[in-house]
């Protein structure tokens, strides 16, 4: 996850990190070669590989983590079993540490919590008073995310505010061939808050040739075949495609291949592929739910504010009777508002910020990221 990396690339040089993971990609049960069950040292963090089915795995990983009196457990969302229990473990003393950390990652947002919205309720009313505990900080990566968790969570503490650098970015844009389609894509999981579907539902508002590439994980097997009935329902101007997985590594390369990236996202926190579109010139269409609407006004892209197949469809529409040389513009026009947006940013490390909160409890966290 590239938040993850973000975290623990920007620590400073005296934080010593252990991170557990689990031993494969998320929708995949097959093992990274070579690294389940393993400690692994990369940079200045020791990684544990977890195959979660294998009781020897649970016992090498629960020596280790005994041996160690840590300052910061920080857990990456709320609803994780991977979260659950390691607080579960702290509260009970069986994992020793000072503070813990709980990054949402949007989860508290309004249109994630009507997701399974039943099922949220009755675990917060059960789990309120675990993450409602002093000892218990919150990563907030905007102002608007902070007054997300105090929603639901009124007395928790914002022990961080901290946006993503964002990667550096592409030193110009990749020439594209003429093509007679306008070339979309979409990359990310394939979950009903990443609004994929009205993405197909718009496709069919669209009057000239279009193309859609759709990468990412399925997340949601159910989700994804609605998803597929619609894409068979859709006229033949419209041309969907769905391509399977990226490595990190290629995400960025793949976006620089399109002229533009549609993200209808029902909410985001930060929104770690907008960046990288951005960075590789690639303009985005996106809903006014995530922190970037300020920077694709500024040139970055277009912003959906209706939520429709009619509104979403004259976006798309834009984009595909612009000329060439207009579309080229675009992506130009969407590099340069992201290398401006990059810097104004604070830089901010994460752990370096809650290791300020948990050595004086009077420190006060402000909002170092750049309005959007």
């Amino acid at each position: 996850m590239r938040s993850i990396s973000d975290v623990l690339a920007r620590a400073s040089d005296d934080i010593e990190t252990t991170m557990l993971t689990r031993d494969h990609d998320l929708g995949s049960r097959t093992p990274y070669p070579g690294l389940s069950g393993r400690w692994v040292r990369f940079g200045r963090t020791n990684i544990f590989y977890l195959g979660v089915r294998h009781p020897a795995h649970w016992r090498r990983l629960w020596r280790a983590l005994r041996a160690v009196r840590f300052d910061l457990l920080y857990v990456n969302s709320v609803w994780s079993t991977f979260s659950i229990l390691p607080i579960v473990a702290a509260r009970l003393g069986l994992l020793r540490v000072r503070r813990v950390l709980v990054a949402p990652r949007g989860e508290f947002g309004s249109a994630a919590l009507r997701l399974h919205g039943v099922r949220k309720r009755i675990f917060l009313a059960g789990w309120r008073w675990m993450l409602g505990q002093p000892r218990v900080l919150w990563h907030a990566t905007t102002p608007a995310e902070a007054a997300d968790i105090r929603r639901v969570l009124p007395r928790a503490r914002i022990g961080v505010v901290a946006v993503a650098s964002g990667p550096e970015p592409e030193p110009e844009p990749v020439a594209l061939p003429p093509a007679r389609q306008a070339r979309l894509v979409f990359i990310g999981r394939i979950s009903p808050i990443k609004n994929l579907d009205l993405t197909l539902r718009a496709l069919a508002h669209v009057p000239v040739p279009v193309r859609l590439d759709i990468y990412g994980p399925v997340e949601d097997p159910w989700y994804w075949r609605r998803c597929q009935k619609m894409v068979a329902d859709l006229p033949d101007s419209a041309t969907v495609a769905y391509r399977g997985e990226l490595h990190p590594d290629q995400v960025r390369e793949t976006f620089s291949q399109y002229e533009a990236f549609v993200l209808p996202t029902l909410g985001e926190n930060f929104g770690n592929a907008i960046a990288e579109s951005l960075s590789a010139y690639c303009p985005v269409l996106c809903s006014d739910r995530t922190p970037w609407t300020g920077v694709l006004r500024d040139g970055g892209g277009l912003v959906l504010t209706e939520l429709t197949p009619t509104a979403l469809g004259a976006l798309v529409t834009q984009v595909a009777t612009a000329a060439p040389e207009q579309r080229h513009a675009a992506r130009v026009t969407a590099g340069a508002a992201y290398r401006r947006w990059r810097a104004g940013l604070t830089s901010v490390s994460v752990l370096d910020q809650a290791r300020h909160v948990i050595s004086d409890p009077t420190y006060q966290v402000s909002a170092q990221c750049r309005r959007s």
